[in-house]
């Protein structure tokens, strides 16, 4: 008798969607992912519910809003009380165990000096490795690399102060996320017991740090790279971080101090950093095809959000909504189940959890706010909806980091930090910079590079007037539906 459905659920961290070659990228080299998404249901259109880590990874994991969770910031922690889809599946029966990075309370070697908090998440085994570099005792990828008598390292680059050699792609963090999940997968061929395996990446997060056998492969290209999408000036009308990060970014990647030979070599360290997650998709992959779990086993792939990259003149993340820092890849892979298609609809990523519930037969929580695309989308019911969402929202409430005058001395915005919520339809998107009177509005039917906001137009009010109204109400049905009510009165 055939066991439950199994999940890989794997996710990079700050992963554009255009960084695949199914999503269009002509210099990545990704056979494995292009492979899974063509045998595979390809989400064209999925948005993260906040371009920051913590808030995201919080909302995706519990099927609510970043709000709702009161997980809005990095370096918060996530409450008690709420229940992440790995507990439901461990609840039920499931072996659910994770490597890599989870990040729903504060990873910061001050506060966590051996290991970030946990709350009852469900996890039986947690190889926890925030991100490659040193700071915790319980780094597990520093243990693996330890007992095969190795360290950590990275070498400068020899033209670029912000872009560095990490660690041999054998030695790498991204191989031992995967050869982690590929040894329990092996053990796990010879139970019935379910599984659910999170393989969390820390790539292609900065630092910009691939292995140099993976970025050489583009030095002969490095001058066909394009440059990032920015003019001089287009910032003038944006909300005031926009302008405040072109000039001192907080990760020390100012884009005005920085070269063309500096933006195309980020670029290609970021691409030579996905090319390695897609060498490992591809040996996890192998290993489920070899233990005859392929077709037993719905595998994802996902990123949290995206990365900047320089477009807009901008890196890394903030309270930007650009498609690059929202707009995430989403794969959906089960060749015994799910029909191969390509889906243009809106997807956000609350509706994961929901739609894992459906995958293996369980019922939905109360407290969840996403919609699953289970029925709708992934096993090609006749006369299922073409529009799973009219819109997507997403929000940012002082995500990171949250004392903004620690970063910028004398910067009058910096008590209240940054805050500002999107809301994209099909055809544009709206953002508000809350407590600026300002925000931004673009036409992406006609502007899909965002380069004119049409915020202050006149022409453009009673798009911008709906456009508002939509998003006060997909604000105000971010409220918790718990505790459920229990009568009428």
């Amino acid at each position: 008798m055939q066991h439950p459905t199994n999940i890989l659920w794997i996710c990079s961290d700050q992963q554009r969607w255009d960084t695949l070659g199914c999503y269009g990228n002509r210099f990545v080299e990704t056979p494995n992912l292009d492979r899974l998404s063509g045998e595979g249901v390809h989400f064209e259109n999925a948005f993260c519910q906040s371009p920051i880590c913590t808030p995201s990874r919080a909302s995706f994991l519990t099927g609510r809003y970043p709000r709702t969770t009161r997980c809005r910031q990095n370096g918060q922690e996530i409450p008690e009380e709420e229940i992440l889809i790995t507990k439901i599946l461990s609840d039920s029966g499931y072996n659910c165990e994770l490597a890599g990075k989870f990040h729903l309370s504060p990873c910061n070697p001050s506060v966590c000096p051996e290991m970030e908090r946990r709350i009852n998440d469900g996890y039986e085994t947690f190889h926890w490795s925030h991100h490659s570099g040193t700071g915790w005792k319980t780094n597990a990828y520093h243990q693996w690399l330890k007992s095969r008598g190795k360290t950590y390292s990275e070498l400068p680059h020899p033209t670029s102060p912000h872009v560095s050699f990490g660690p041999n792609a054998e030695d790498h963090q991204t191989t031992w996320c995967a050869e982690t999940a590929i040894q329990f997968m092996k053990n796990q061929a010879q139970t019935k017991e379910p599984w659910l395996f999170s393989v969390n990446f820390f790539d292609p997060h900065h630092p910009f740090d691939a292995p140099e056998s993976l970025l050489e492969r583009y030095t002969p290209i490095l001058n066909e790279i394009p440059l990032p999408e920015y003019r001089d000036g287009e910032l003038n009308d944006k909300p005031p971080w926009q302008q405040r990060e072109h000039k001192q970014a907080y990760g020390g990647y100012p884009f005005d101090q920085m070269t063309d030979n500096d933006h195309r070599l980020v670029r290609a360290s970021y691409f030579a950093m996905c090319d390695l997650i897609d060498q490992q998709v591809g040996r996890m992959l192998d290993t489920l095809e070899e233990t005859g779990q392929r077709d037993n086993t719905l595998v994802v792939y996902m990123s949290d959000h995206g990365e900047m990259l320089g477009d807009h003149g901008i890196y890394l993340k903030g309270a930007h909504f650009y498609e690059p820092a929202v707009h995430v890849p989403l794969i959906f892979s089960q060749p015994a189940v799910l029909i191969p298609q390509q889906v243009p609809d809106l997807i956000e990523l609350t509706d994961l959890a929901p739609t894992f519930l459906d995958a293996v037969g369980l019922p939905h929580q109360t407290g969840m706010q996403g919609k699953s695309i289970w029925q709708r989308l992934l096993d090609g019911t006749p006369g299922a909806s073409s529009r799973h969402r009219m819109d997507i929202y997403s929000e940012y409430y002082n995500a990171m980091p949250a004392d903004w005058s620690s970063w910028h001395p004398g910067d009058k915005d910096s008590s209240i930090g940054d805050n500002a919520t999107m809301l994209r339809t099909e055809t544009h998107k709206l953002i508000v910079a809350h407590g600026h009177n300002s925000g931004e509005m673009y036409d992406l039917k006609n502007d899909p590079g965002e380069k004119q906001n049409l915020w202050n137009k006149t022409e453009h009010l009673v798009t911008q007037a709906d456009l508002l109204q939509r998003l006060t109400d997909r604000m105000a049905w971010t409220a918790d539906p718990l505790p459920e009510r229990k009568a009428i009165w």
